[in-house]
């Protein structure tokens, strides 16, 4: 089963933990608002598919981060379409 978490707390925030604690190998993992601030910080481990928003990382200044895939609003809505399972965090 395919699970799509959606977090959006930032990365010192205990929901953002758990959130990473409960990712299976399967599930793909959507940072939206501040919890794209994960990206900046080095010693996170996110998961290979993970994805963020694209106007939350401009708005954080935080555009050009290589190591997620940057989607718009489509974008989203194609990874929930897609998702068997959503759970935001």
């Amino acid at each position: 089963m395919k699970t799509l978490h959606i977090v959006n707390k930032s990365p010192d925030q205990a929901r953002f933990g758990r959130c990473l604690a409960a990712l299976e190998a399967s599930d793909q993992l959507l940072l939206t608002e501040n919890a794209v601030i994960a990206l900046a910080d080095a010693g996170i481990v996110l998961p290979s598919e993970n994805y963020a928003l694209a106007a939350d990382l401009e708005a954080r200044g935080l555009a050009g981060r290589p190591t997620t895939t940057v989607i718009d609003y489509p974008g989203m809505v194609r990874l929930t379409a897609d998702a068997d399972r959503i759970i935001c965090w």
